[in-house]
């Protein structure tokens, strides 16, 4: 039975407006007035789902807005989009094109609304998003630093490595204040960081970056997550099974923290060298231990129970 999608091509100043099926399609600006009219035809529409590709923040005012009246919105990966596209042939691309390929991406696959983040975790998440980039531009810096030869060049480094690391002492501040000044939030940090190999760091990003966590279950959240592995296989041919695609953010902290929980978390610990004694090797246990350690934080959190008491 055919369902009712919207896809949402969003530009800088404009929304392309898509209905499939059929061949409605209209645009409205990125701006209040715009969302307000976009809104009332959405609900006259009355759709199954409304689609928009992530385009690097310009989606989110947008989807609020949407999915603030009611309406059932998810934000698609561009990569699947584009590659549906070239599955059905679609080389051509302009914005109401790509409107209308969202639509029937939305149509063909389905994929599950689910509640965006509310103000406060948009925050949180740009916060950590920043703390993210001054790290890599320190990082970057002192690699040039290993490099450089002039005396001047070397101190011109080092007056903005210092800029950068009290900025990155400014935003810290800002993340502590934000998650310690709500009790809600408080307490989930305080849960994750009971488990061994989970500091405030990773928390923090999980809390941001991964706010279903504790609401789903675990083959859900691993998926999510880009933690769970997918098969290769044809006829009597089996290939390797690999882990990809998810949040790459949430991967990669979780994948950290599983660095340390296999040396000083006893569970984990244990988990990782039944593993390898199993002859697995080391790196697909490690994945094991991320992909388990991410299943026991989402298990604390949906019970309530820190780690001493789990």
């Amino acid at each position: 039975m055919d369902i009712i999608a919207i896809g949402i091509d969003v530009s800088k100043d404009r929304l392309d407006v898509a209905v499939h099926p059929g061949d409605e399609a209209f645009v409205v600006e990125r701006n209040g007035a715009g969302l307000e009219r976009l809104v009332e035809r959405l609900i006259q529409l009355s759709p199954s789902i409304v689609a928009l590709e992530a385009t690097g923040g310009f989606e989110t005012v947008a989807a609020a807005a949407v999915g603030g009246a009611g309406l059932p919105v998810v934000v698609v990966n561009p990569a699947q989009v584009r590659a549906f596209a070239k599955a059905l042939g679609q080389r051509a691309k302009t914005d109401p094109i790509d409107a209308a390929v969202i639509a029937h991406f939305a149509a063909a696959t389905r994929p599950e609304p689910r509640p965006l983040p509310d103000e406060a975790t948009r925050l949180l998440s740009d916060l950590v998003t920043r703390r993210r980039q001054i790290v890599e531009m320190i990082g970057a810096e002192r690699q040039r630093e290993k490099r450089a030869v002039s005396r001047q060049l070397k101190k011109s480094i080092a007056r903005l490595v210092k800029a950068l690391e009290k900025e990155l002492v400014s935003v810290d501040t800002d993340i502590n204040d934000n998650v310690r000044g709500c009790p809600a939030w408080r307490a989930t940090e305080d849960l994750l960081v009971s488990v061994p190999g989970v500091g405030p760091v990773i928390a923090r990003t999980l809390m941001a970056e991964l706010p279903e966590l504790g609401h789903l279950n675990r083959k859900q959240i691993a998926a999510l997550a880009g933690l769970a592995p997918y098969t290769r296989q044809s006829g009597q041919w089996r290939g390797r099974s690999f882990i990809g695609g998810g949040r790459k953010i949430v991967r990669t902290v979780v994948f950290l923290g599983a660095m340390t929980a296999r040396r000083h978390n006893p569970i984990l610990k244990a988990f990782f060298e039944r593993l390898v004694a199993a002859g697995k090797p080391k790196m697909a246990a490690l994945i094991a231990v991320a992909r388990k350690l991410l299943t026991i934080l989402n298990a604390m959190l949906r019970d309530k129970t820190s780690w001493q008491n789990a």
